[in-house]
């Protein structure tokens, strides 16, 4: 009888043999060994001498006034839709908070204001802080002096310049603005800001993201509290300028009148006084040339009377608001983890120590195959 012959599939030589490379890495074990506890210890040394980062959030909703289509256009601009409204001057739009949390007067006023950190008796700023108390760890000189070596040396043959000083309109007197300087120190500590300190803005949602990174947890959450109250200051500033400008002119023609609606009055009490037993006729014309210059002055005064109190309830009207739905709460955990960076670091050098061994064992191959394909090349040719 003729005995069955089994068809048998040829095997692909080109596939990878797991087993061959799971044989290969015992055999290069040591190797792999070695290396993971390299990098371990740089993962120990990397976490022992980390800063500690602290992250705050808070979520904030604004809102605007609805008495002209402007309001609208801003809430479409909020919402990613363009309605082709232009907006006015008196209004801002949302989308433009970030740009004023990015500009270098609120940078300047975060960096001036006190916070508490652990290392000072009471409140500092960050520049005060960052000259007085804050002290390089020992990744800071690391850092220094390997990747950030070329400043370094460029800045030992820098000439010292002297502190700059931060030029006002309202320091010198007169109506023409004056350009901020900052010092080197100022600068890095701005750009520092810049970096710890963003805004989003969420057109689809309609709301503001504000995060603040810091290296304590109470100087991070009041540096958020900073921020969000500034903020809110910058936009009511901007929105009820117009406002604000005509509620001090009214306010001040408001007192002008007043005093002279008063001395109208003390000096008509007075002829009325002199005038009781006297019957002249300039007498009761000059009673009656200060009557109605006191009617129309209190006419006049009534009148302004009440647009003050129209220009205060528009100025409350102008004024925006921004709802908090999620607080500043201090955080009671960094965001960044000593186990975390220790687990990334092991695994690198297990990767690497792999890596290298497979590299061993078939690097010589991929060069044959590459050299023989040269040369099947330049017999063809």
């Amino acid at each position: 009888m003729e005995e069955k012959q089994t068809y048998l599939p040829p095997q692909d030589e080109e596939g990878i043999d797991l087993i061959a490379l799971v044989r290969q890495l015992w055999n290069g074990r040591k190797t792999i060994i070695i290396c993971t506890l390299v990098f371990m210890m740089l993962g120990l040394l990397a976490a022992l001498t980390m800063k500690r980062i602290y992250t705050v959030s808070s979520t904030m909703v604004p809102q605007m006034s609805s008495r002209n289509n402007s309001s609208l256009g801003s809430l479409a601009a909020l919402a990613g839709v363009d309605l082709g409204m232009t907006n006015t001057s008196s209004e801002l739009s949302p989308v433009i908070y970030p740009q004023i949390v990015n500009s270098v007067p609120f940078r300047m006023e975060l960096m001036n204001a006190p916070l508490h950190y652990d290392k000072a008796p009471f409140p500092v700023s960050m520049y005060t802080y960052a000259k007085e108390y804050h002290k390089p760890s020992a990744m800071d000189y690391v850092l220094k002096y390997t990747v950030g070596l070329p400043g370094t040396l460029i800045g030992l043959f820098r000439k010292d310049k002297e502190e700059p000083v931060i030029m006002d309109a309202a320091s010198v007197g007169d109506s023409i603005p004056k350009p901020i300087r900052v010092s080197i120190e100022q600068e890095k500590i701005l750009q520092r800001i810049g970096h710890n300190v963003t805004l989003s803005v969420d057109k689809k949602e309609g709301y503001l993201t504000l995060t603040v990174t810091g290296s304590e947890p109470l100087q991070t959450a009041e540096l958020a509290m900073t921020a969000q109250q500034l903020l809110q200051e910058e936009v009511t500033r901007f929105r009820t300028e117009k406002a604000q400008d005509n509620l001090s002119y009214v306010e001040a023609r408001y007192k002008e009148i007043k005093a002279e609606t008063e001395s109208l009055q003390t000096q008509l009490a007075a002829v009325r006084d002199r005038s009781q037993d006297m019957t002249s006729s300039q007498s009761r014309l000059q009673q009656e040339r200060l009557q109605t210059k006191y009617n129309v002055s209190s006419a006049i005064y009534s009148e302004m009377a009440k647009q003050l109190e129209q220009a205060k309830m528009q100025v409350k009207r102008d004024t925006p608001s921004l709802t908090i739905i999620q607080p500043v709460t201090v955080p009671s955990n960094p965001a960044n983890s000593r186990a975390r960076t220790l687990i990334v670091w092991t695994f690198l050098g297990i990767l690497l120590g792999c890596g290298y061994v497979l590299a061993k064992e078939y690097w010589p191959k991929l060069k044959g195959m590459m050299r023989g394909e040269e040369d099947q090349n330049g017999t063809l040719e």
